[in-house]
């Protein structure tokens, strides 16, 4: 989709996307000027000039479409770096200035990868930089800016949050909510959100019970991997929406093997002793 894309071009919107693919002028290669479409003289020397830019990024710099596109418009990139995208999730104490982060989860793809405070919480820095594009729920608000706190580091990747990607398709309502409208079920973890995610935690440094730091792993991995399905859901939507349509359809990935399992018992301890309302 990337190599379709105009609206990444200062002084291109939807609008004007679109009468440039009505005109013919359907991918980057194709664009010619004078165009069959009326630009000013400027935007058609800005439109030369960004492709040629565009051309040269391709292939190794997500983040020059990136930072040129809104935040709902970001699907377009994804298919075109998925083999450098990394799918992200934290856990932690709390909301604050204070708070602390309990688990990372990591999810290329292929292989899981977990990071646990006071195990291995610092391999995640190295870890990161070996992908290009970050794909979270939210994390532009809250997991990068805590993450790049906590470790007093610049994450420079491209993101892409689907927080406002499913937002302009109509999905809204949070990470859970929107997988309940897509058909995506949690089993053991249904009903469990990140305030009982701080429960687990507190509970499993107070008696040590792995079984419990397992459960917490367990959702923080389900918060990752579910990221995958969630973003070729709402690619496929969208580029349904353009004149390319089922050509560019993504089939539905495969959830990968889990290395961690919710322990229903520690889940209903849990919900008996909180004075939370479940």
């Amino acid at each position: 989709m990337l190599n379709h894309t105009f609206c990444h071009i200062d002084g291109v919107g939807l609008k004007t996307e679109k009468k440039l693919w009505q005109a013919g002028i359907t991918t980057w290669d194709k664009w010619r000027s004078p165009a069959p479409v009326k630009l000013s003289g400027s935007l058609r020397a800005e439109i030369t000039k960004t492709l040629g830019s565009s051309l040269h990024a391709l292939h190794s710099e997500p983040h020059f479409f990136s930072k040129r596109l809104s935040g709902s418009e970001l699907w377009r990139i994804f298919p075109h770096y998925r083999n450098e995208t990394v799918y992200l999730d934290i856990e932690t104490t709390g909301l604050d200035d204070f708070a602390e982060i309990t688990t990372i989860a990591l999810y290329d793809g292929k292989k899981v990868f977990t990071y646990v405070n006071g195990e291995n919480l610092d391999d995640f820095i190295e870890d990161i930089f070996n992908y290009k594009v970050i794909v979270s729920y939210n994390g532009k608000s809250f997991d990068i800016p805590f993450l790049e706190r906590y470790f007093r580091t610049k994450l420079p990747h491209a993101q892409i949050d689907l927080r406002y990607v499913l937002a302009g398709l109509g999905f809204k309502g949070g990470l859970k909510g929107c997988e309940k409208q897509l058909g995506i079920n949690r089993g053991d973890l249904d009903g469990v959100d990140g305030y009982f995610a701080v429960l687990l935690w507190r509970e499993y440094q107070k008696s040590g019970n792995r079984k419990l730091l397992e459960t917490l792993l367990a959702y923080n991995i389900d918060d990752t991997v579910n990221l995958e399905r969630l973003a070729v859901e709402a690619y496929n939507k969208n580029v349904l929406n353009t004149p390319f349509g089922s050509e560019l359809l993504l089939p539905l990935p495969q959830p990968p093997p889990l290395p961690f399992s919710a322990d229903p018992a520690c889940i209903d301890k849990i919900r008996g002793h909180s004075d939370r309302s479940w």
